[in-house]
Protein backbone atom coordinates (compact mmCIF):
# COMPACT_ATOMS: atom_id res chain seq x y z
CA UNK A 1 0.00 0.00 0.00
CA UNK A 2 0.99 3.35 -0.97
CA UNK A 3 1.08 5.81 1.99
CA UNK A 4 -1.53 9.02 1.80
CA UNK A 5 -0.17 12.14 2.01
CA UNK A 6 0.29 13.70 5.65
CA UNK A 7 -1.78 17.26 6.13
CA UNK A 8 1.49 18.93 6.97
CA UNK A 9 3.45 17.96 3.73
CA UNK A 10 4.13 21.00 1.76
CA UNK A 11 3.72 20.85 -1.85
CA UNK A 12 7.14 20.81 -2.79
CA UNK A 13 7.62 17.68 -0.18
CA UNK A 14 4.76 15.66 -1.74
CA UNK A 15 6.74 16.67 -5.42
CA UNK A 16 9.37 15.53 -4.20
CA UNK A 17 8.43 12.23 -3.47
CA UNK A 18 6.53 11.96 -6.61
CA UNK A 19 9.89 12.50 -8.27
CA UNK A 20 10.13 15.71 -8.87
CA UNK A 21 7.31 15.68 -12.16
CA UNK A 22 6.94 18.91 -13.45
CA UNK A 23 4.49 21.05 -11.71
CA UNK A 24 2.10 21.43 -14.66
CA UNK A 25 2.01 17.51 -15.15
CA UNK A 26 0.05 17.86 -11.70
CA UNK A 27 -3.82 18.22 -12.13
CA UNK A 28 -5.17 21.09 -9.00
CA UNK A 29 -8.59 19.84 -8.64
CA UNK A 30 -8.96 17.89 -6.76
CA UNK A 31 -6.97 18.84 -4.29
CA UNK A 32 -2.97 16.95 -4.06
CA UNK A 33 -3.99 14.01 -1.64
CA UNK A 34 -7.26 13.72 -2.49
CA UNK A 35 -8.06 12.04 -5.66
CA UNK A 36 -9.06 8.47 -6.08
CA UNK A 37 -9.86 6.49 -8.83
CA UNK A 38 -12.78 7.57 -9.63
CA UNK A 39 -10.81 10.87 -10.71
CA UNK A 40 -8.92 8.93 -12.88
CA UNK A 41 -12.09 7.69 -14.71
CA UNK A 42 -13.48 10.74 -14.77
CA UNK A 43 -10.82 12.77 -16.89
CA UNK A 44 -10.45 9.54 -18.91
CA UNK A 45 -13.91 10.24 -20.09
CA UNK A 46 -14.10 13.69 -20.40
CA UNK A 47 -13.48 16.04 -22.93
CA UNK A 48 -11.31 16.63 -23.89
CA UNK A 49 -9.68 13.23 -22.27
CA UNK A 50 -6.89 13.57 -20.01
CA UNK A 51 -5.08 10.52 -18.93
CA UNK A 52 -3.61 10.94 -15.21
CA UNK A 53 -1.84 8.71 -12.73
CA UNK A 54 -3.08 8.66 -9.20
CA UNK A 55 -0.18 8.28 -6.94
CA UNK A 56 -0.67 9.29 -3.52
CA UNK A 57 -4.04 10.58 -3.84
CA UNK A 58 -2.37 13.02 -6.18
CA UNK A 59 -3.54 13.05 -10.48
CA UNK A 60 -0.51 13.62 -12.16
CA UNK A 61 -1.06 13.83 -15.98
CA UNK A 62 0.56 11.44 -18.34
CA UNK A 63 2.48 13.40 -21.09
CA UNK A 64 4.06 11.34 -24.00
CA UNK A 65 5.09 12.76 -27.68
CA UNK A 66 4.37 12.15 -31.55
CA UNK A 67 7.69 10.40 -31.40
CA UNK A 68 7.69 8.39 -28.70
CA UNK A 69 3.79 7.38 -29.26
CA UNK A 70 4.90 5.57 -32.79
CA UNK A 71 7.68 3.87 -31.31
CA UNK A 72 4.67 2.68 -28.49
CA UNK A 73 2.18 1.86 -31.07
CA UNK A 74 5.17 -0.02 -32.89
CA UNK A 75 6.14 -2.21 -29.87
CA UNK A 76 2.69 -2.54 -28.97
CA UNK A 77 1.61 -4.01 -32.58
CA UNK A 78 4.81 -6.62 -32.63
CA UNK A 79 3.44 -7.87 -28.96
CA UNK A 80 0.04 -8.18 -30.56
CA UNK A 81 1.35 -10.13 -32.88
CA UNK A 82 3.05 -12.36 -31.05
CA UNK A 83 -0.08 -12.80 -28.54
CA UNK A 84 -1.62 -14.16 -31.94
CA UNK A 85 0.59 -17.20 -32.07
CA UNK A 86 1.08 -17.26 -28.37
CA UNK A 87 -2.02 -17.26 -26.17
CA UNK A 88 -0.50 -16.84 -22.83
CA UNK A 89 -1.91 -13.05 -22.23
CA UNK A 90 -3.20 -9.75 -23.32
CA UNK A 91 -1.68 -6.80 -24.67
CA UNK A 92 -2.03 -3.03 -23.25
CA UNK A 93 -1.50 0.27 -24.50
CA UNK A 94 -0.89 3.75 -22.91
CA UNK A 95 -4.85 4.61 -22.50
CA UNK A 96 -5.00 0.73 -20.40
CA UNK A 97 -5.17 1.82 -16.52
CA UNK A 98 -4.74 -0.77 -13.79
CA UNK A 99 -5.18 -0.49 -10.26
CA UNK A 100 -2.92 -0.99 -7.86
CA UNK A 101 -5.14 -0.19 -4.94
CA UNK A 102 -7.53 2.89 -3.48
CA UNK A 103 -4.58 5.20 -3.81
CA UNK A 104 -2.99 4.43 -6.82
CA UNK A 105 -3.60 3.70 -10.88
CA UNK A 106 -1.24 3.62 -13.05
CA UNK A 107 -0.91 3.67 -17.28
CA UNK A 108 2.14 2.28 -19.01
CA UNK A 109 2.95 2.94 -22.73
CA UNK A 110 2.78 -0.67 -23.36
CA UNK A 111 1.93 -4.04 -21.06
CA UNK A 112 1.54 -7.06 -21.42
CA UNK A 113 -0.96 -8.77 -18.80
CA UNK A 114 -0.33 -12.69 -18.17
CA UNK A 115 -3.59 -14.62 -17.85
CA UNK A 116 -2.33 -15.87 -14.80
CA UNK A 117 -2.74 -12.21 -13.49
CA UNK A 118 -6.44 -12.15 -14.64
CA UNK A 119 -8.97 -13.87 -13.01
CA UNK A 120 -11.01 -16.12 -14.83
CA UNK A 121 -14.31 -14.92 -14.29
CA UNK A 122 -12.54 -11.14 -14.97
CA UNK A 123 -15.28 -8.54 -16.69
CA UNK A 124 -13.56 -7.84 -20.14
CA UNK A 125 -15.04 -4.39 -20.01
CA UNK A 126 -13.66 -3.23 -16.63
CA UNK A 127 -12.51 0.17 -17.25
CA UNK A 128 -9.61 0.43 -14.35
CA UNK A 129 -9.11 -3.51 -13.68
CA UNK A 130 -6.86 -4.53 -10.88
CA UNK A 131 -4.56 -6.84 -13.23
CA UNK A 132 -0.67 -6.52 -12.64
CA UNK A 133 1.14 -6.54 -16.02
CA UNK A 134 3.89 -8.56 -16.49
CA UNK A 135 5.96 -6.71 -18.80
CA UNK A 136 5.85 -2.93 -18.58
CA UNK A 137 7.16 -0.87 -21.14
CA UNK A 138 7.81 3.02 -20.91
CA UNK A 139 8.83 5.32 -23.66
CA UNK A 140 10.95 8.36 -21.84
CA UNK A 141 9.65 11.62 -23.03
CA UNK A 142 11.46 15.19 -21.82
CA UNK A 143 8.67 15.68 -19.34
CA UNK A 144 9.76 12.31 -17.61
CA UNK A 145 12.31 13.48 -14.62
CA UNK A 146 14.71 10.80 -13.31
CA UNK A 147 13.30 10.94 -10.09
CA UNK A 148 9.74 10.14 -11.13
CA UNK A 149 10.52 7.20 -13.28
CA UNK A 150 12.94 5.74 -10.39
CA UNK A 151 9.69 6.00 -8.08
CA UNK A 152 7.21 3.91 -10.71
CA UNK A 153 10.21 1.49 -11.19
CA UNK A 154 10.12 0.82 -7.93
CA UNK A 155 6.37 0.85 -7.75
CA UNK A 156 6.03 -1.99 -10.44
CA UNK A 157 8.42 -4.39 -8.71
CA UNK A 158 6.62 -3.95 -5.74
CA UNK A 159 3.17 -4.60 -6.51
CA UNK A 160 4.89 -7.92 -9.21
CA UNK A 161 5.38 -6.89 -12.63
CA UNK A 162 8.17 -9.04 -13.77
CA UNK A 163 10.17 -7.35 -16.33
CA UNK A 164 10.20 -3.31 -17.17
CA UNK A 165 12.16 -1.86 -20.04
CA UNK A 166 12.42 2.03 -20.30
CA UNK A 167 12.92 3.39 -24.18
CA UNK A 168 15.09 5.72 -24.37
CA UNK A 169 14.08 7.29 -28.18
CA UNK A 170 17.05 10.42 -27.71
CA UNK A 171 19.78 8.11 -26.59
CA UNK A 172 18.06 5.17 -28.87
CA UNK A 173 19.37 2.79 -25.92
CA UNK A 174 16.36 0.28 -24.10
CA UNK A 175 17.37 -0.20 -20.27
CA UNK A 176 15.87 -3.28 -19.53
CA UNK A 177 15.10 -4.33 -15.92
CA UNK A 178 14.54 -7.64 -14.15
CA UNK A 179 14.81 -5.95 -10.24
CA UNK A 180 15.06 -2.01 -9.53
CA UNK A 181 18.94 -3.17 -9.03
CA UNK A 182 19.32 -5.26 -12.37
CA UNK A 183 19.89 -3.36 -15.66
CA UNK A 184 20.76 -4.69 -19.21
CA UNK A 185 21.77 -1.32 -21.53
CA UNK A 186 20.77 -2.24 -25.20
CA UNK A 187 22.33 -0.75 -28.17
CA UNK A 188 20.85 -0.34 -31.68
CA UNK A 189 23.26 -3.48 -32.50
CA UNK A 190 21.26 -5.58 -30.12
CA UNK A 191 18.34 -7.60 -29.78
CA UNK A 192 15.31 -7.11 -27.53
CA UNK A 193 13.84 -10.61 -26.31
CA UNK A 194 10.77 -10.89 -23.77
CA UNK A 195 12.53 -13.49 -21.32
CA UNK A 196 10.30 -16.23 -19.51
CA UNK A 197 7.46 -13.32 -19.95
CA UNK A 198 7.68 -13.31 -23.63
CA UNK A 199 9.18 -16.68 -24.37
CA UNK A 200 10.87 -16.71 -28.13
CA UNK A 201 9.88 -12.74 -28.55
CA UNK A 202 12.16 -11.36 -30.10
CA UNK A 203 13.38 -7.57 -31.70
CA UNK A 204 15.83 -5.13 -33.15
CA UNK A 205 16.57 -2.55 -31.53
CA UNK A 206 17.49 -0.33 -34.35
CA UNK A 207 14.10 -2.04 -35.85
CA UNK A 208 12.41 -0.64 -33.10
CA UNK A 209 13.34 3.08 -33.44
CA UNK A 210 13.51 3.45 -37.02
CA UNK A 211 9.95 2.72 -36.68
CA UNK A 212 9.44 5.69 -35.36
CA UNK A 213 11.05 7.78 -38.24
CA UNK A 214 9.22 8.62 -41.61
CA UNK A 215 9.08 5.72 -43.88
CA UNK A 216 8.10 7.72 -46.93
CA UNK A 217 7.31 5.39 -49.83
CA UNK A 218 9.30 6.66 -53.41
CA UNK A 219 6.55 5.36 -55.75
Amino acid sequence: MIATRSPSDSLTELLHRLGDVPFERIIARPAPGTATPSDVLRLCDGEPKRLCELVEGVLVEKAIGQYESRLAFELARLIGNYLEGNNIGIPSRADGAYTIDDNQVGFTEVAFISWDNIPPDADPGTPMPNWIPSLAVEVISRSNTRGGMKRKLKDYFAVGVELVSYVYPKERVVRVYTSEEDCQKMTEDEMLDGGSVLPGFQLSVRQLFEAGTFQRSTN
